[in-house]
């Protein structure tokens, strides 16, 4: 038996996904949320086997709440459950931030109901699930050459320790600069790979060959 937790904003979606899971002999339907800080809160009592997530929702969004799921950072925090990310959306940059953050399915919410239930008896028992068009775009962006773009010497070595995990001070303490300089520097990295924060930085590093490994 399969125990799914559905976070949705909106209550007839919600409704409807609840609905459909509870027609399945093999799902039961532990819980309902309408945000990401919702769902955590609920994550201990419920035990879910699968965490069903939209993205999209007033407060915290599906990516942070799929991130602090993935790395135990909620009340009472246990083994994980898998995340089923169920969505309207598939834009390339929201299917990487989901998966970047722990995903372990992407589906549209346009997927007949039957690859629903498959995909979620998927999560259940630890695989990977990606909707044909999902895996297709990753393909066609994995095959698509990466521009590189020009970082200095020292962004550059900014971006490694970033990768390492290193915080600004303690970057700015390893390399005996200010703290403020290095808020600069990483506002042009940010600028030049366009990313917004730091995460995305580093991966879109690794995309483009600028970072050779996790140690830098």
């Amino acid at each position: 038996m399969s125990r799914v937790l559905v976070v949705d904003d909106h209550p007839i979606v919600r409704a409807g996904i609840v609905g459909l899971l509870e027609t399945e002999a093999g799902v039961t339907v532990v819980g309902e949320a309408e945000s990401g800080e919702a769902a955590l809160a609920l994550l201990s009592d419920a035990q879910p086997d699968v965490v069903l997530m939209d993205l999209r929702m007033p407060g915290m969004g599906g990516v942070e709440a799929t991130r602090r799921i993935a790395r135990g950072e909620y009340p009472g925090a246990a083994a994980a459950p898998g995340v089923l990310v169920f969505t309207t959306y598939e834009e390339d940059e929201q299917i990487l931030a989901a998966i970047e953050a722990g995903a372990s399915g992407y589906l549209v919410k346009a997927a007949p109901a039957a690859e629903l239930l498959a995909a979620v008896e998927a999560v259940a028992a630890g695989q990977t699930v990606l909707a044909p068009s999902i895996a297709a775009q990753l393909v066609a962006r994995m095959r698509t050459p990466v521009a590189r773009p020009r970082l200095t010497p020292r962004e550059t070595e900014i971006l490694g320790l970033v990768a390492q995990g290193l915080s600004n001070p303690e970057i700015a303490a390893q390399l005996v600069i200010g703290e403020s300089t290095v808020k600069t520097h990483l506002l042009h990295i940010f600028e030049k790979l366009e990313v917004s924060d730091r995460t995305r930085a580093v991966t879109r590093a690794f995309e483009c060959g600028i970072l050779v490994s996790p140690g830098f």
